[in-house]
């Protein structure tokens, strides 16, 4: 773990954020926070509200109840917008690329958010425009070789094997040079030997590019080799919340996630 690398500063706090849907509720009360420079793990069940909490946070679903702070900023919702240009990205449990790009236009897709040049002069195509391009061209080239995916820069990623499009998709997010990211399964699917890749590029991008890091995972191997801190949900509830020592030993966590072969 790399708790050395974690400050103590809360760069985003959910405060008893409930959310339902024609009456069901996915998320009931719940409240945590993250700091700056952690990978903060949200983990639990099927159906236990994880998903429907990253996109309360990047304001794809605005909750009945409850408030968010980024930056110490208060709101009761966040807006896609103004999480998109106030430094938040995010991954997607299904691979939401554009097929049938290039790996290379594909991550330049992610400057969008940090491009300062308007239309005209991107549509003229010189000066200011022109030497704004070439600069994110060598930000994009630069994750590229971070991720070691210069074999594929011109592949249309369609034709990428899934662990490989995963890593596309992590490039496109680190694109939009994010102070937080949000990564939503990102290793699901992957065999053995993809899941240790993606881990070490997790680590990396934490550790070198110093991004806060909130992901939900199932693999708790995983969870519990990269996270600072866990927050556990059960049925739209937290039920736990700590470092992977302390939640591993959670005995509500064992009864509803993790088994008791596990404890």
């Amino acid at each position: 773990m790399n708790q050395e690398h974690t400050g103590n500063d809360v760069l985003l706090e959910v405060h008893n954020i409930s959310l339902s849907f024609g009456g069901v509720t996915a998320i009931e009360d719940v409240s945590f926070d993250i700091r700056t420079g952690e990978i903060r793990a949200i983990i639990g069940p099927n159906g236990a509200g994880k998903s429907s909490m990253l996109n309360v946070i990047n304001g794809f679903y605005h909750p009945q109840q409850g408030s968010i702070t980024y930056k110490g900023e208060t709101r009761p919702q966040m807006k896609p917008h103004h999480a998109a240009s106030h430094g938040i990205a995010r991954t997607f449990q299904n691979i939401a690329l554009f097929k049938g790009m290039s790996t290379l236009d594909n991550i330049m897709t992610g400057r969008n958010t940090v491009m300062t040049k308007n239309i005209i002069w991107q549509a003229l195509y010189f000066g200011p425009a022109l030497k704004e391009e070439r600069e994110h061209r060598e930000f994009v080239e630069h994750i590229i070789d971070f991720l070691e995916i210069q074999a594929i820069r011109k592949t249309p990623v369609g034709r990428l094997p899934y662990g490989m499009q995963k890593r596309v998709e992590l490039g496109r997010a680190l694109a939009a040079e994010p102070d937080l990211l949000l990564l939503d399964e990102p290793m699901a699917g992957m065999n053995v030997e993809e899941k240790e890749d993606m881990c070490r590029f997790v680590l990396d991008v934490n550790e070198e590019f110093g991004t806060t890091i909130a992901l939900i995972e199932h693999d708790m191997g995983v969870v519990m080799d990269i996270s600072d801190r866990v927050v556990v949900l059960d049925y739209g509830k937290k039920i736990a919340d700590g470092t992977p020592d302390e939640v591993r030993a959670n005995q509500d966590v064992v009864d509803a996630y993790l088994g008791v072969s596990h404890g």
